[in-house]
């Protein structure tokens, strides 16, 4: 059993949140921060950033 965990990535633009995350699912950082910001763009009221700071707060730094 992988120990993977969920942690905020060095690889940074903001916080490492997207990169983070793909480096968890081990896809291109690029491809999730496109995905998050067309998602983020498209929807109303644009939760996108509030997901993202909940996740910048609950996610630990990587060493």
């Amino acid at each position: 059993m992988s120990s993977k965990r969920l942690l905020r990535s060095n690889n940074r633009i903001i916080a490492g949140v997207c990169a983070g995350i793909a480096e968890y699912f081990d896809v291109d950082p690029t491809l999730v921060r496109i995905i998050y910001a067309l998602v983020s763009m498209s929807s109303a009221g644009f939760p996108g950033l509030l997901v993202y700071l909940i996740l910048m707060i609950i996610m630990p730094q990587a060493e």
